[in-house]
């Protein structure tokens, strides 16, 4: 029972904070295929900038497409997240993540944030592909990528799993896993040290809302330079096209996307979009961790 309730408290802040910060996913999603395998001044710009992006999308697409993928987006933070936070903190409660003095230990943190961020990502693999295909999904005049041109995502499943079967819908998880169980077991980890020396310190009441908040901030610091190379490849391997075998058109493998956008794009082409990136990781990071905090609070009261 209890750790149904931490991934359900986990997936509840996660979806709060999605609906706040999906507009920036979607300028990410669009920086990170703008001029996929392309050399540097060989494509044509559409987004210079993160605020450029907001407004060309906004005047070509319209302004409510900037929530385009919400809906399977608010599904995998609740899934991912859910199981992510819940299954990390029934880790911390079983003292799994401590030391011997029973504060946080880095390694420990580290280890068992990746392993309940791989367990999240394998589940929540089909909803991030569906909501990464909506976001990039664009008028011609400012498209990027590939356009799978989802009408609806009912009839899209139906469709990927008539040609494909099951494995068609968990296609690109391995780069989800990669990026999830890396942004996990540094997110959760700055946060959990970052808490640890704040309530040492007593910079904050224990209780205070500014402990998960200040510790959240820190951690998405790390999180966007540990994560974003591993966040453009897991965009690029959910939104390239595929063939009548559901083989990826682009890419092969995990592998083959590192070496083909380093061969043809750079070292510079993991960090496509990382502004976008950084404005939409603090604010979920912040987000998510404080209303996982107060709403464990309030869940642990009413208890």
């Amino acid at each position: 029972m209890q750790t149904v309730k931490e991934c359900l408290t986990g997936g509840v802040a996660a979806s709060g904070a999605c609906f706040f910060t999906n507009p920036l996913e979607v300028v990410k999603t669009r920086m990170q295929l703008q001029g996929e395998l392309q050399s540097r001044g060989s494509y044509r710009v559409h987004y210079r900038n993160v605020f450029h992006a907001f407004y060309t999308i906004g005047k070509v697409d319209g302004v409510i497409a900037l929530q385009k993928g919400l809906v399977p987006g608010v599904a995998f933070q609740f899934v991912m997240n859910g199981l992510r936070l819940g299954t990390f903190q029934v880790f911390s409660d079983l003292g799994w993540t401590k030391n011997k003095d029973g504060y946080s230990s880095p390694l420990r943190c580290a280890v068992f944030g990746a392993a309940s961020g791989c367990i999240g990502a394998v589940i929540g693999s089909p909803a991030y592909m569906f909501k990464t295909q909506l976001q990039a999904q664009a008028n011609s005049e400012i498209a990027v990528g590939h356009q799978h041109n989802i009408k609806s995502l009912s009839s899209t499943m139906k469709s990927i799993h008539s040609q494909h079967g099951v494995v068609g819908l968990w296609r690109g998880a391995s780069a989800a896993i990669a990026r999830v169980s890396i942004g996990s077991a540094v997110q959760l980890t700055t946060f959990s040290r970052s808490k640890d020396f704040i309530l040492q310190n007593d910079f904050f009441l224990k209780d205070s809302i500014m402990v998960p908040f200040t510790a959240s901030m820190l951690a998405g610091l790390f999180l966007v330079g540990a994560m974003t190379p591993f966040d453009v490849v897991s965009t690029r391997m959910y939104n390239q096209g595929v063939t009548s075998k559901g083989d990826g058109v682009l890419y092969n493998n995990l592998f083959d996307v590192f070496r083909k956008i380093y061969r043809r794009e750079g070292i510079m082409g993991f960090y496509k979009g990382t502004g976008a990136h950084y404005f939409r990781i603090g604010p979920h990071t912040t987000l998510s961790l404080v209303f996982w905090q107060r709403l464990r609070l309030f869940v642990e009261g009413e208890s």
